[in-house]
């Protein structure tokens, strides 16, 4: 046994530097998407802040996404569709968008269910949809 420790030992420290160019870049490769607050907005309604990372290798002249609101039980109040174009390669970028008529209190989960345009730029449009990270530091969740 002893010996078959060693030798599994000796295999992953030869593969794992191997491995490594792999893991950066999957890192490297990934759009990610965070709902990083929400606010009231003094009229009603809610002011969401999203940042996109954009580690893909690509800038993005089209990027739209579709999302369904669901509100505190988890039923869908509405959908709301939001440009956050252009997207620069290798930079993170804030955007604000305004879900008018309910409190942020009230949203659950941001269901990211459609990317009605992703094209990168000078190139033809993409299915975005597996680069993409989702995450969220809102109390209401972004998932897809």
């Amino acid at each position: 046994m002893p010996f078959l420790n060693r030798l599994s030992a000796l295999i992953l420290a030869t593969a794992l530097p191997a491995l490594a160019p792999f893991a950066a870049q999957a890192q490297e490769t990934t759009l990610g998407v965070e709902l990083n607050k929400t606010e009231e907005i003094e009229t009603g309604g809610c002011r969401a802040f999203f940042l996109f990372r954009n580690q893909t290798g690509k800038s993005f002249e089209a990027f739209e996404m579709s999302l369904a609101i669901l509100d505190a039980g988890g039923v869908i109040d509405r959908l709301l569709s939001i440009n956050a174009a252009p997207l620069p390669v290798k930079r993170t970028t804030l955007k604000l968008f305004e879900i008018p008529d309910i409190a942020c209190a009230d949203i659950s989960e941001m269901l990211l269910h459609d990317l009605p345009a992703c094209t990168p730029q000078n190139e033809e449009p993409m299915d975005c949809f597996p680069l993409l990270s989702l995450s969220s530091h809102a109390d209401a969740q972004l998932v897809q």
